[in-house]
């Protein structure tokens, strides 16, 4: 920073440390960001991927555990930092985050916005709902797709007037080296000429990672030497694995695990697919279109909004 020059410091909060795609768009906005005209810091209630990803990106980290009962030390820690740090505005992802950083907002008299990215379960309980209302009422509440704006007016009972939306961004990514991808084709014992179905995503149910390998006998039945990648980590792995094993197809799927560097793996794919049972706004799906990569999706959430059938992607 050159003398004399200013510079906005903007707080983001996090609920989760992730991985996820709401975290992967924090880290991405906040790098971004970090490079423009605004310091940026990222509050943590926990360690982890997201911790670790923003000081990759260069980005400030504090942590701010949340403790049981009234949690009046998070309070105070939080009102330390936006005052020690001037902070000028706060901008929470997800219930917690959001109704806390609202509440530090109001308190130290800044700009707040809350980001909602996905359809979680907040609604179910009535102070929650209650507590959106509230939030929304003094403070700019964001959503990542028309389908979520219009899910939260109708189950939160939020005009869809306070909400706003602003669509996910990828930067374009660098082109990967032929050199790059075989070397990638390598690694996963991929031969030339085998057509290659990908997907990536935490391995949790929403993700409808059962319902793909479901689909994947009879996708054989008429492309035998087809690879499956599944790239993503979480409590169904051991779960989906035996189910390949169940369906016969355990030798035609690659898991892979929690991988960083996905465009790599994007350059190896024939098809890109998401089975998800619910979405915001997938960072996942957009990588791969933004790759180029045909793209097969549910007809869920934001999907639909990316894709136009039968031109850009398929949903089903």
């Amino acid at each position: 920073m050159t003398a004399g020059e200013h510079k906005t410091t903007v707080l983001h909060l996090s609920t989760s440390s992730g991985p996820g795609g709401a975290e992967r768009v924090i880290s991405s906005l906040a790098a971004a960001l970090n490079q423009q005209n605004c310091r940026v810091i990222v509050g943590l209630f926990r360690p982890g991927w997201l911790r670790d990803e923003c000081e990759r990106l260069g980005v400030e980290t504090k942590l701010l555990p949340l403790p049981g009962g009234l949690q009046i030390g998070w309070f105070r820690d939080c009102l330390r930092l936006v005052r020690e740090e001037q902070v000028a505005i706060i901008h929470a992802h997800e219930f917690s985050a959001v109704l806390f950083g609202w509440i530090v907002a109001r308190i130290s008299k800044v700009p707040f916005v809350g980001t909602i990215h996905g359809k979680n379960y907040y609604w179910e309980k009535f102070r929650r709902r209650l507590a959106y209302r509230i939030v929304s009422r003094s403070g700019r509440l964001v959503v990542v797709s028309e389908d979520l704006k219009r899910f939260v007016s109708q189950r939160v009972g939020i005009p869809e007037s306070r909400l706003h939306v602003i669509y996910n961004g990828v930067e374009s990514p660098a082109v990967e080296s032929d050199a790059s991808s075989q070397a990638c084709r390598a690694e996963l014992s991929l031969s030339t000429g085998v057509p290659v179905i990908g997907t990536v995503g935490s391995l949790y149910p929403v993700k409808g990672h059962r319902h793909l390998l479901d689909a994947l006998p009879a996708i054989l039945k008429r492309h035998p030497r087809t690879v499956l990648l599944i790239a993503g980590r979480g409590e169904l792995e051991m779960t989906l694995k035996a189910q390949a094993t169940r369906l016969g197809v355990d030798g035609h799927v690659r898991f892979l695990g929690m991988r960083n560097d996905v465009q790599r793996l994007l350059s190896v794919m024939d098809v890109f697919v998401l089975p998800s049972l619910s979405e915001g706004l997938s960072m996942a799906l957009l990588e791969a279109m933004v790759s180029g990569k045909a793209a097969v999706a549910t007809k869920v959430g934001g999907n639909p909004e990316l894709i136009d059938h039968g031109k850009t992607g398929f949903l089903v």
